[in-house]
């Protein structure tokens, strides 16, 4: 369904009982509601919770959400970085926060608990900060509270947050070789499975310049540590020991400066949740918001 939320339009589904507690669930840089697997959204249901699931703009089915001036091309984004000009970016994850805030205004949701994942997760330590008052609890998967890009002088780092233009064939080639180096060893995807994915993806809107916008709002992201040691709600962080992409340490550094954050490392997982995960996830999830009162 479309959402009109914070100005532009979301594309949105639920699941569960509309009487249940509401999850909302909040994907990384890049990717697309259809990412979540059946098993995650599908083993939230049927624990008891209004499952909320979105396209964060300028992905999939959301809005574009284009600003005059700003850069998209990989290529330019790269040379203005090399020169230590000002990047100009065409929005922050602060606005992608509000975005949620208004997809829970649209939906009627007066408080929800939320489950964000990498550049997610940054949104889902966002809205704890400026929005606490809307959340039951917070949980944060394979992310961290510094920026994700890391030093904004480092090109090579940027470079591999930034997209270009693909054909079909070479997208789904892409997410075959994302799953590989970013999956972890211990809950493979089928291959036929990663292909099907990447295809449906695709048919919904693989958009470069859209994904570059969002990179660029993770890698203008300001410091903001220091605001999370006063969050005072239930919050879970989860991290993988083979995340090759945001090493497991800073998961561990973001749940000791978030007061009385529950951490829990998950052998064998990587930046990726499969099917093969997300039982796994459920169970630790369902299990920390039963302890805290949902």
């Amino acid at each position: 369904m479309q959402v009109q939320a914070n100005g532009i339009i979301l594309e949105a589904c639920e699941s569960g009982p509309d009487n249940g507690p509401t999850l909302i669930l909040i994907r990384g840089l890049g990717s697309q509601l259809i990412h979540w697997p059946a098993e995650l959204s599908e083993g939230f249901a049927t624990a008891g919770f209004r499952v909320v699931m979105f396209d964060n703009r300028d992905v999939g089915l959301s809005q574009r959400c284009p600003l005059e001036n700003t850069p998209v091309n990989k290529a330019e984004i790269l040379s203005i970085a090399s020169s230590g000009e000002k990047m100009l970016v065409a929005y922050t994850l602060a606005d992608m926060a509000r975005d949620v805030i208004g997809l829970m205004d649209a939906l009627k949701i007066e408080t929800a608990h939320i489950f964000g994942i990498s550049m997610g997760g940054v949104i889902a330590q966002l809205l704890c900060i400026e929005n606490p008052e809307r959340l039951l609890s917070a949980t944060m998967a394979m992310t961290s509270a510094g920026p994700l890009a890391g030093d904004p002088r480092n090109i090579d780092r940027l470079c591999s947050f930034l997209a270009h233009p693909m054909v079909r064939k070479s997208y789904v080639e892409s997410w075959l070789r994302e799953h590989a180096s970013n999956g972890g060893q211990r809950f493979p995807m089928a291959t036929e499975e990663i292909r099907a994915e990447a295809e449906l993806a695709w048919s919904r809107g693989v958009d470069p310049e859209g994904i570059n916008r969002q990179a660029l709002a993770t890698f203008v992201n300001p410091e903001h540590s220091n605001k999370l040691i006063h969050v005072d709600l239930p919050c879970l962080v989860l991290h993988g020991t083979e995340d090759t992409l945001i090493p497991a340490r800073l998961g561990a550094e973001l749940a000791a400066l978030i007061p009385d954050c529950e951490y829990q490392t998950i052998v064998g997982m990587g930046h990726i949740i499969t099917p093969r995960l997300a039982p796994l996830i459920v169970r630790l999830v369902t299990d920390f918001l039963k302890r805290n009162s949902y």
